[in-house]
């Protein structure tokens, strides 16, 4: 079997060259772990590189789209109720199910998942693809990451139980609003100089954004493996994670459809509300995590997260397939 026949199969089932790249970021890891200096170096890089992320996202952002997005108030308004209220509530349900049989970091990493704001990337192509509203996944995602900066920090110190030993130093915040607020305000100001190339060539912000996903994955894996995740998580124990991970996902995309059949959402409205209300990102989870759980078993608490990140995005693509072909079917 050819390598494209391979993948086109493989899409089918959801599975892109980006899932397969993170699939094997964490076998790397797991072979040959960075120790050391390399590990220093490598915990740089990954700064920077978020950095320049964020800032791309600033320089690509249209105030026209912003504008746009925020007028139909009905789709954004859905869109935060399930990322900041229905999926917190979710995973604070799930923390004490998970910690009958994982250990409690992981049970720490369900709630991290519930904080977390939308994705940006995935949402937005998934809903294009699908033939929903691109302008409002645009804003969506972006507010709800521009919001997540502040509030998803907060929102897991209120969640996270005193005395767990697992917590956040108020000071974690203003080095979150360092590494991606701040770039991408940065990027808003330099917009007029870079947003024609940026609208022209897609490949920067795709390489930097996989990239920096693919840096923190290998880092925080490296990270586990030298601390000894793999014999405190084992097959058996994936498999659970995996099941819940199913659980709260199909349970928040059913309550994004009745949540935006309850506004009065068209179709297009509705297929946005579905992506960026039901996934969550791992492009800021990851360096936020590295800030706020510095020292703690970041490894494990950031594992329901991937497993939630690649579980969404083969599920979302299987939908959004679907959903392409239907539109297809339509009569002209």
């Amino acid at each position: 079997m050819s390598l494209r026949r391979a993948e086109a199969v493989l899409a089918r089932f959801g599975f892109d060259r980006y899932m397969l790249l993170l699939v094997l970021t964490v076998v790397l890891a797991t072979v040959l772990p960075a120790r050391g200096a390399v590990s220093g170096v490598l915990s740089q890089l990954t700064y920077w590189v978020v950095a320049l992320l964020f800032f791309l996202y600033g320089a690509k952002l249209t105030t026209a789209t912003i504008v746009a997005g925020l007028t139909n108030w009905r789709l954004q308004l859905s869109v935060l109720a399930l990322t900041f209220v229905l999926f917190p509530v979710l995973a604070l349900a799930l923390k004490p199910v998970s910690m009958l049989w994982l250990p409690a970091a992981v049970g720490v990493g369900f709630l991290y998942i519930g904080c977390m704001p939308s994705t940006v990337q995935s949402s937005i192509a998934f809903t294009a693809v699908s033939g929903g509203n691109v302008a409002g996944a645009v804003c969506a995602a972006s507010m709800s990451n521009l919001i997540g900066v502040v509030l998803s920090p907060l929102l897991f110190a209120v969640l996270i139980p005193q005395g767990s030993g697992y917590g956040i130093d108020p000071s974690a915040i203003w080095k979150i609003v360092q590494q991606i607020l701040l770039p991408f305000a940065l990027g808003q100001l330099c917009r007029p100089l870079l947003a024609g190339f940026l609208n022209r060539h897609r490949m920067p912000t795709m390489i930097v954004d996989r990239g920096s996903i693919l840096l923190i994955v290998y880092a925080s894996f490296s990270a586990g493996v030298v601390n000894g995740i793999w014999q405190v998580i084992g097959a058996p124990a994936l498999a659970i994670l995996v099941g819940l991970c199913l659980v709260l996902l199909a349970a928040v995309m059913g309550a994004a459809m009745l949540i935006g059949r309850a506004a009065g959402l068209d179709r297009a409205d509705l297929t946005a509300v579905l992506y960026c209300g039901s996934t969550k990102s791992l492009a800021t989870g990851l360096p936020m995590a590295g800030i706020l759980f510095a020292g703690q078993d970041i490894s494990l608490i950031i594992l329901p997260l991937m497993l939630f990140h690649l579980l969404q995005l083969g599920v979302c693509a299987i939908i959004a397939q679907r959903m392409a072909g239907r539109l297809d079917l339509r009569p002209a």
